[in-house]
């Protein structure tokens, strides 16, 4: 049993302020499964779950020389986990709504019209879907097919976990892909789904 498992929170917070690894080790193991429970019940995906809370530690030990040891740690955390599925479930509606809007557009187009659609045209269209997606999501996006990163060089470019990093640019091709592959452009998914 390590010494730190008797430290108060407050004691743990002033701790982490001079980025004691033990104390960031004793407060994950403290509060992870309380915070995991928490947004797994708020957003019903494993997945998802446990990507808020690696962003919500990752995002503490990032910031722990601005956290204050007289706040109340669990509910610091509770609220930042709160925060981040509110986050992800508003750009979720978002995604929701464009997506609906984009296929309204599909199904009201002529095929033979987007059959004579050129080059130029395609790319302006693949453009205009990243630049639709969500700030976050489009900048992992754009460093992964634009520039060529890892998942790990965006990781840590980006401060986030290569997870995060894998998760996001999945959801991007989620989004953009059948867009794509709706209007029937087997050139944009060699461009872009490599």
């Amino acid at each position: 049993m390590s010494i730190y498992s008797k430290y108060s929170d407050n004691e743990l917070v002033e701790l982490l302020k001079f980025s004691d690894r033990s104390a960031f080790t004793e407060i994950y193991n403290r509060y992870w499964s309380v915070m995991y429970a928490q947004a797994y019940k708020m957003l019903r995906d494993e997945d998802e779950a446990k990507d808020v809370i690696q962003e919500v530690f990752s995002r503490l030990w990032i910031k722990a020389a601005e956290t204050k040891s007289s706040h109340n740690l669990a509910g610091l955390l509770y609220t930042a986990v709160r925060n981040r599925v509110l986050n992800l479930i508003a750009h979720s509606k978002i995604r929701s709504d464009y997506a609906t809007s984009i296929a309204t557009f599909i199904s009201e187009t002529d095929p033979d019209t987007l059959d004579r659609v050129d080059e130029k045209q395609l790319i302006k269209i693949v453009e205009q879907e990243i630049q639709n997606l969500p700030p976050k999501m489009r900048e992992i996006f754009e460093l992964s097919r634009k520039e060529n990163l890892s998942h790990k060089e965006i990781a840590e470019k980006l401060c986030l976990s290569d997870q995060t990093v894998k998760k996001q640019v999945q959801n991007a091709l989620k989004i953009i892909k059948p867009k794509i592959s709706n209007l029937g452009f087997s050139l944009a998914i060699l461009i872009i789904f490599r």
